[in-house]
Order: C-alpha cells, then structure tokens, then sequence
C-alpha cells in the first residue's frame, strides 16, 4: 500500500489526465488501434514504475517470435507481475485473468483496452469458453499472456504447478509458447517498504508447434516450469 501511495504521490500532476485518457479508450475501444492503446498503457505503467521506485531489469528480448500470434506462460507472483510484463514486452499483450478482478477500477480500464478475458476457474463451461476464445484471438495474431499456476505462488520464487489445461489456448492455435521467467515481483506490493526494488523479466527461448505437436499438454507444463525454475535459480 505505501507503494502505490508513492506512485500517486510521485505522479500527482500526471494522475488525472491519465486517468481521464484511459476512461476515454476503454470507452472508445474501437476507436484506436491496438498500438494506440498500448503504448497509452505502457506510458502509465512507466510513469507508475518510475514513481514508484521500481526497475524492471529485461532479458531475451530477443527470443520473442518476430511475428505476433504467441501465448506467453509466466510463473505467477502477485499483481505486480503484469506491470513487470507491459513494461517489458515491446508489442500488445494481453492477459487472461481471473474472474475476481474484473470489476477492479484501473485494472477494469486496462482488460478493456487489451481485449483481455475473465476466467471463471469454478465454472469448467466458462473457461472451456475463454480457451476458445482466447485461441481464435492468437490465430489473428494477438499476443496473449496466460499465468499456467492459476494462482499466485505465495512461496517467493518459488514457482507452483503449472496445469496442463492452460496451455491448450496455445496447443489448439499451433502458436508459439513463450515461457517467461519472472524475479522478485512480489516484492513491490508485498513488502511493506518505499525502497527501491528491482525486478527481473527473463523470455526465454519459445517452443514452437513443430516442437511440441506430439507432446501432451502436462508434459508441456512441465518442461515450461522446469525451465522458468531454473532460470529462476540461475539469476535470483
């Protein structure tokens, strides 16, 4: 809390004019382009890290796939972890969240203007719903990022299990899946400090459908988690 009371305080001047820009998109989606809406997004999440004193250190930029049309499989931290994401990823993302926080003032704006989609984890039918959905939308070349816990790990860095299920959204696409490996990002809401904090997004090298067509999607989870953990451990 005292954090985000430091983004406010830091950005005062700034706050208003965003805000009222972001009610205008979210009410306007169709009247910018998706770039138009990120790069708005990215302009409030960096005005948000930099009051806030966090630093979002980035990694293997390189290794996201050239073309849009790509599932990104973080491991899962808290709520800091999409500002972490929108301030590394170069190009418009998505996420598909839970049901719980859709009517969230700021996160409410920030899904509309993404096209983001709610998944209620208690309703199979639903969620079986927002796959289908989510994989039509990667087909037309949106990048979406899918959190393969399903929760937030309440242990740090270390990472929980990743369900199978999610990775059909990219399975049934043939999109590429970028495992991404997230550091420290529950640290900015989860302590109660004003210190600066350092973060770290790691993407790491994406499997594409010809490398996984034959495996099963718990086997994909596996190896994703496998290799978030590690990197995980290599640079923490």
């Amino acid at each position: 809390m005292k954090r985000i009371i430091l983004m406010v305080l830091r950005n005062f001047w700034r706050v208003p004019f965003a805000w009222f820009r972001l009610l205008y998109h979210a009410a306007h989606v169709d009247k910018y382009t998706e770039e138009e809406h990120y790069k708005l997004l990215k302009y409030i999440d960096h005005m948000a890290n930099t009051g806030g004193n966090l630093v979002v250190d980035i990694h293997g930029k390189e290794n996201l796939p050239e073309k849009s049309g790509y599932v990104l499989y973080p491991n899962h931290q808290g709520m800091y972890d999409v500002l972490a994401l929108v301030e590394a990823s170069p190009v418009p993302i998505a996420v598909v969240a839970k049901k719980e926080v859709e009517n969230i003032q700021f996160l409410k704006q920030v899904f509309a203007c993404t096209k983001s989609f709610m998944m209620d984890r208690e309703n199979v039918r639903q969620s079986l719903k927002v796959i289908a959905s989510v994989t039509e939308e990667v087909k037309k070349g949106r990048n979406y990022v899918i959190f393969p816990e399903g929760t937030r790990s309440k242990n740090g860095n270390t990472v929980g299990e990743f369900k199978g299920g999610s990775f059909k959204a990219a399975m049934n696409a043939k999109a590429p899946i970028v495992p991404v490996a997230l550091i420290d990002c529950f640290k900015p809401f989860d302590s109660n400090t004003i210190k600066k904090v350092k973060v770290q997004v790691h993407f790491l090298k994406p499997m594409y459908h010809e490398e996984y067509k034959g495996m099963k999607s718990t086997e994909i989870a596996a190896k994703v988690q496998k290799e978030i953990q590690e990197t995980i451990r290599e640079h923490e």
